[in-house]
C-alpha cells in the first residue's frame, strides 16, 4: 500500500487540510461553479478572474493583483523588474529564502538579478540585518513567516523599521507571502496593515488555502500590468485558469476566517508536545499555525515509526521528512489545518503518546 493511500485510512492525521481525492474535488468545484453561474476566463480575461485578482489586491490594500501560474515565477519576476526599474540589479534575501532554497538558482542562471545573503540564517530579520548592507540595493524580498525555521515572523516593530529602511534606501520591498494569510494572524493584524509599506506581495492560492495551485502578485497597477506582460513571455500564459482560481475562491473565505482557530490549535499542540521533552520544537512558542518537530532518530527510522503508527494505530504524524543538522537526528514541518482542527484533544494526546513511546524505543 503506498503512503497516499494508508494516509487516508489514518482516523487521526496531523499535517494540513484534508487532502480530497480528485473526483471528489472536481465534483465539488463543478458544483460551486454552477451555484455561481461560472465561465472560463480566456487567457485571464473574464468575470471570475478579475474579481478574484481585485478581491485579493483589496484585501493587500494594494491597487491590482494579477495571477499567475506559480509562485516561482511571480517572485523572480517581480524582482527583476524592482531591479530594473533602480538600475541596480542587487537583491537582498534572507538566507532560508525559497528563491535560494527550492528554485535552483533561476534568478542566476536566467540573469534575473544579482543576491546577496542578509542576516542569521536560524533567525528572522532584524533592522540591523539590513543596514549592515552597505551596496545599493534594487530590491529586498521578505518572507513572512519564515517557512525553513518553523514559521517565524520578525517582531512587529522590527518589520516596521525594515519598512521605513527600504523606503528610505530607494530598495523595492517585496513580500514573500506564500503564507500571508498565516502571518496575518499570528500578529493579530489586518492583511492591508502587514502588507502596508511593501511594494509588491505574491500570495499563494494553495499552500493554506487548499487550492489545486497557482498564485497572485499585487502591487501598483503599473507593476501588475508589466508583471503581467513578463509572465506572458515566460510561457505563464495559460489559456484557462479558471480551475485554479475556482479552487481557490470557493473556499477562500472559510480559510482565512479560520486562521485564528488554527493558530490557537498550533498554541495547543504545542503545549500537549511539552509533556514529550524528546521531541524538540521550533519556534520557542508558536508564531503561526506551523511549527519544526525535531526528532531523536534519522529519517529512515522515522518513516519506519510512521508507517507502523498508521498501520497499526490509524495515525499519521507527518508528510515528509528532513535530515537533522545533528547526526543521528531529523526533523518534519507541521503545518497545523484542517485536520488537526478537527481531531479531538484526547485523540492527539494519545497519537503524540504512542509516537514518543515509539522514538523512544530501540530499533527493532
Amino acid at each position: 500500500m503506498n503512503d497516499t493511500e494508508l494516509q487516508r485510512r489514518c482516523h487521526t492525521v496531523f499535517p494540513g487540510h484534508r487532502a480530497r481525492p480528485p473526483a471528489e474535488l472536481f465534483a465539488a468545484m463543478a458544483a460551486w461553479c454552477e451555484a455561481n453561474g461560472v465561465e472560463h476566463d480566456v487567457y485571464g480575461s473574464g468575470a471570475l478572474i478579475e474579481e478574484f485578482e481585485a478581491k485579493v489586491a483589496r484585501l493587500l490594500g494594494m491597487e491590482a493583483a494579477v495571477f499567475c501560474i506559480s509562485g516561482t515565477l511571480a517572485q523572480v519576476t517581480a524582482l527583476r523588474l524592482a531591479c530594473q526599474d533602480r538600475a541596480r540589479d542587487l537583491a537582498a534575501l534572507h538566507p532560508t529564502s525559497h528563491i535560494f532554497v527550492h528554485e535552483r538558482s533561476n534568478y542566476q542562471l536566467l540573469g534575473h538579478f544579482k543576491a546577496v545573503q542578509a542576516g542569521d540564517r536560524y533567525r528572522p530579520w532584524l533592522l540591523a540585518d539590513l543596514a549592515a548592507i552597505p551596496d545599493r540595493l534594487g530590491a529586498v524580498g521578505m518572507e513572512l513567516p519564515l517557512r525553513e525555521i518553523g514559521g517565524q515572523l520578525s517582531p512587529w516593530d522590527e518589520l516596521e523599521a525594515i519598512k521605513a529602511h527600504c523606503k528610505a534606501r530607494g530598495a523595492h520591498l517585496h513580500m514573500d507571502g506564500a503564507r500571508l494569510w498565516e502571518a496575518a494572524a499570528g500578529y493579530g493584524k489586518p492583511l492591508h496593515e502587514v502588507a502596508a509599506g511593501f511594494d509588491s506581495a505574491y500570495v499563494s492560492l494553495y499552500k493554506g488555502i487548499g487550492g489545486l495551485g497557482g498564485a497572485m502578485l499585487a502591487g501598483s497597477r503599473e507593476f501588475v500590468d508589466r508583471a503581467a506582460e513578463w509572465f506572458r513571455r515566460q510561457g505563464g500564459n495559460v489559456i484557462h485558469r479558471s480551475p485554479y482560481v475556482v479552487a481557490a475562491a470557493m473556499q477562500f473565505d472559510q480559510r482565512l476566517a479560520a486562521m485564528p482557530d488554527y493558530l490557537r490549535r498550533t498554541q495547543f499542540l504545542y503545549a500537549a508536545l511539552g509533556a514529550h521533552p524528546l521531541i524538540r520544537v521550533n519556534p520557542a512558542a508558536p508564531q503561526v499555525n506551523m511549527l519544526h518537530l525535531h526528532l531523536p532518530v534519522p529519517p529512515e527510522r522515522a518513516l519506519a515509526i510512521r508507517r507502523a503508527l498508521a498501520e497499526e494505530h490509524g495515525i499519521w504524524m507527518f508528510n515528509r521528512i528532513a535530515t537533522g543538522v545533528l547526526p543521528g537526528t531529523s526533523f518534519f514541518e507541521l503545518y497545523v489545518g484542517d485536520n488537526l482542527l478537527n481531531a479531538p484533544d484526547q485523540r492527539v494526546h494519545a497519537a503524540l503518546d504512542l509516537f514518543a513511546r515509539a522514538l523512544a524505543a530501540p530499533p527493532a
